[in-house]
């Protein structure tokens, strides 16, 4: 199954595609999954540069964590421990 990607301009800098602010980077891939990745690139018509880069954007971005309020981010995690199933517990307590 082949996955329907595509970089969204929306989610991409302003100066991606600015030649005077790119940056060469050598990668050593297996020969067998650049081929892939070039052909997925034809068919998708993008290049295979923008669909790395586009990955990497998104792998580098923000986490939600830290995207949210202070009120929030003071609140994030302090369920880890919780178990789902406590929950359920509690809601068929509560509603039935």
């Amino acid at each position: 199954m082949r996955p329907s990607w595509k970089p969204d301009p929306a989610y991409v800098p302003g100066d991606w595609y600015n030649p005077y602010a790119m940056a060469k980077l050598t990668l050593s891939v297996d020969a067998a999954v650049v081929a892939r990745a070039k052909r997925y690139a034809k068919q998708s018509g993008v290049s295979l540069s923008a669909m790395i880069e586009a990955y990497l954007v998104s792998v580098s971005a923000l986490s939600p964590a830290q995207e949210l309020p202070p009120v929030l981010r003071s609140l994030h995690g302090i369920l880890k421990k919780g178990d789902p199933e406590d929950y359920k517990k509690h809601l068929a307590e509560k509603y039935l």
